[in-house]
């Protein structure tokens, strides 16, 4: 079972990526400072997808909604079950993965590509100290 190293992890089994800031080219050439990027993609993991079985629909809210750390943001069902998606960090949603609505099986054959759900702009970064690092995570999926 796949745990990428440079997610966090909830309880609850969603993961949350930051999203590197970059550089653009202007600002290497005068120099400046890249700005730091408040932006979060979030999904579920493996052990969640593979335990709901073949995801058949996503319900992830709309662009604009604000969603609170370990709160409630969307719901998933499978031919298994339908559970709610838990927000590891707040903040205000700026894009949902469209293609899911075409292709909710995209959380099961890519969970942490293509099957990603929402993308945040966090209010408060700390918060990813309330989060799980890989090996965390695997420590406490060994206790399930």
């Amino acid at each position: 079972m796949a745990i990428p190293v440079e997610l966090r992890y909830t309880r609850d089994h969603e993961w949350v990526l930051m999203e590197n800031a970059k550089a653009e080219p202007a600002q290497v050439d005068k120099g400046e400072s890249p700005v730091p990027n408040d932006l979060a993609r979030i999904g579920i993991t493996d052990y969640a997808q593979h335990a709901l079985g073949d995801v058949v629909y996503v319900d992830l809210g709309a662009k604009g909604k604000r969603v609170e750390q370990f709160k409630p943001f969307g719901v998933v069902e499978s031919v298994k079950a339908a559970s709610d998606l838990f927000s590891p960090v707040s903040g205000e949603v700026v894009e949902v993965n469209a293609k899911l609505i075409d292709q909710p099986e995209l959380v099961n054959s890519d969970p942490y590509g293509e099957g990603w759900m929402i993308r945040v702009r966090i209010g408060d970064v700390r918060e990813l100290e309330n989060l799980m690092d890989a090996g965390e995570y695997d420590a406490f999926l060994q206790t399930l």
